[in-house]
């Protein structure tokens, strides 16, 4: 027989969000919405107004917040080092943060450290992960080129350093030329920048 749901409490509601950040990492702003979600379940199956549970969010969010249990930078500066090792582009990067809830001024700032790394290293990555450009096995005509460039557009990346990637005579050249960039930290490229650098959103 299924347990009968217990109204939350401020108690019940931070060993929610303790059980969230115990597997996963969050933003202050992520983690709000996360409650929110629950409390509108748990408001559902009581038969209760959601808004009556509400204002149990501000005071379980900043008791993780003193705990250091959440810190949007060091939660921003983790994902942006897992999503570089990834392949992931800056563009695809800051929006994801932007979606979590990261303050856009922190994603800009943070993008911009050298030690958040390139576009070019990480679309290397990402060509190698797919074997195309001069990782794949075979030759490639024209279209082939095309469809491998449009891949790496739709993840982010900008037309022109796509066709680099993909257009490169060898790896060796490309490796040189991310050693290039990483001296002179060419970096962010304004993930929220809007235009036609781009083929399309990623997926």
């Amino acid at each position: 027989m299924a347990r009968k749901p217990v109204p939350p409490s401020e108690d019940r509601l931070m060993r929610s969000a303790l059980a969230y950040l115990d597997r996963y990492g969050s933003s202050e702003a992520n983690l709000r919405q996360v409650l929110v979600r629950k409390l509108r379940r748990l408001a559902m199956q009581l038969g209760t107004d959601p808004s009556d549970y509400m204002p149990l969010i501000d005071p379980v969010v900043a008791r993780c917040v003193r705990a250091g249990l959440i810190d949007d930078k060091a939660y921003a500066e983790a994902r942006i080092a897992s999503e570089r090792r990834k392949g992931r582009s800056a563009r695809r990067i800051g929006m994801g943060l932007a979606a979590k809830g990261v303050d856009a001024d922190l994603i800009e700032r943070l993008m911009h450290d050298e030690r958040s790394g390139d576009d070019l290293s990480a679309a290397c990555i990402a060509a190698r992960k797919k074997r195309i450009g001069p990782w794949r096995r075979s030759d490639a005509d024209f279209a082939i080129r095309q469809k491998e460039i449009a891949a790496l557009c739709r993840a982010g990346f900008s037309v022109g350093l796509s066709r680099r990637v993909i257009e490169a005579p060898s790896i060796a050249s490309l490796m040189e030329d991310v050693e290039d960039a990483s001296d002179v930290g060419t970096g962010f490229g304004g993930w929220m920048a809007a235009g036609d650098d781009h083929f399309g959103d990623e997926t």
